[in-house]
């Protein structure tokens, strides 16, 4: 596939599902089975639980994790101990989980592995960032459930998206669902002038007037009912910190002042508004941006739901593919 050299292009990758059994294990199995290891050292791990044989909440069959030789991985000391390959151990964090530390080792042989790693999205920073002194070009991590954060470029820099009949088992609202998704994660990155400006802000509400200069709004977040927006007639750019919901969206879209206002969020993970509200307040004139772009190389689609629906796999993929303007890969079909 044409998306595995455009991951070569990146030193981090998330592979994210948009529901559980849209087939993201299938999708990190193929990535793992056709990435150059003499071109490129590869560290993985799961925010989740990788590797059952068994689904433990659909009791559905789940593809097992076989890593090849000299590929690192990244587990808890509890499915370590359970691995059905040869290793070098490397490095056993101060990371504690459920399941124990989290330790880091090289595959000697073939094998499969239960992947079980770092439970926050800290937590993973900081062990992709260990693996970087080890020398691992590329680290990819397979998110657990919903976990869009960890598609954040604050996490990885590239994603693969992974949708299917278990998102929903009616094909026009599946593809139209998930082409609000994608066009969340293509949401355009704003101007270096504000990215300088707004970047180190880590929480609250602030706003850029039309000189340039930066400041602050009294509302601690976008959730506040109490949110005002006095004296913001010559307002260019609000910055929300946090999340970003309807509610606020609405208040800005209703407010005159700011019909033609540039609103900035860290990243897409950052977005928590439905497609209507967003559709409302462009048409108003507003405008989304981002501070950290995330870069999309593949979306995937697995027709077959945990419950036994099957949708046409080939018109998922054509109508998906012309939504997003992307092409879309069925990898068990391919």
């Amino acid at each position: 596939m044409p998306f595995i050299n455009e991951i070569l292009k990146y030193d981090s990758l998330s592979i994210v599902g948009l529901q559980k059994n849209t087939g993201k294990t299938e999708c990190l199995k193929y990535v793992l089975a056709r990435l150059p290891l003499e071109q490129k050292k590869v560290a993985v791990t799961s925010i989740g639980i990788d590797g059952e044989t068994t689904d433990q909440v659909t009791r559905t069959q789940k593809p097992e994790i076989v890593l090849r030789e000299g590929m690192y991985f990244g587990t808890s000391e509890a499915h370590y101990r359970q691995r059905r390959l040869v290793s070098e151990l490397i490095d056993v964090s101060d990371e504690s989980t459920s399941l124990g530390r989290v330790v880091t080792a090289r595959a000697l042989t073939q094998g499969k592995i239960l992947l079980s790693g770092p439970s926050s999205t800290q937590g993973l920073r900081r062990w992709m960032r260990d693996t970087r002194r080890h020398g691992i070009d590329l680290a990819i991590v397979d998110g657990a459930l919903s976990r869009l954060s960890l598609a954040s470029p604050a996490v990885s820099q590239s994603m693969i998206l992974a949708t299917g009949a278990a998102y929903s088992i009616n094909m026009s609202q599946l593809v139209q669902r998930t082409a609000f998704v994608v066009d969340l994660i293509n949401i355009g990155v704003t101007s270096e002038r504000n990215i300088g400006l707004l970047d180190p802000l880590e929480g609250g509400l602030w706003w850029i007037d039309t000189d340039g200069e930066l400041h602050e709004m009294e509302a601690v977040t976008s959730l506040s009912q109490q949110v005002q927006f006095h004296g913001m007639e010559r307002c260019a750019t609000i910055y929300v910190a946090g999340a970003l919901v309807d509610s606020f969206l609405e208040k800005v879209r209703k407010n005159k002042a700011l019909k033609q206002v540039e609103l900035v969020v860290r990243d897409f993970t950052r977005v928590f508004v439905t497609q209507q509200q967003l559709k409302m307040f462009e048409k108003a004139g507003g405008r989304l941006r981002v501070l950290h772009k995330s870069h999309l190389v593949a979306v995937t689609v697995n027709p077959t739901s945990p419950a036994g629906y099957v949708l046409d796999s080939s018109a998922l993929c054509d109508r998906l593919s012309q939504a997003i303007n992307l092409p879309v890969y069925d990898l068990l079909k391919n």
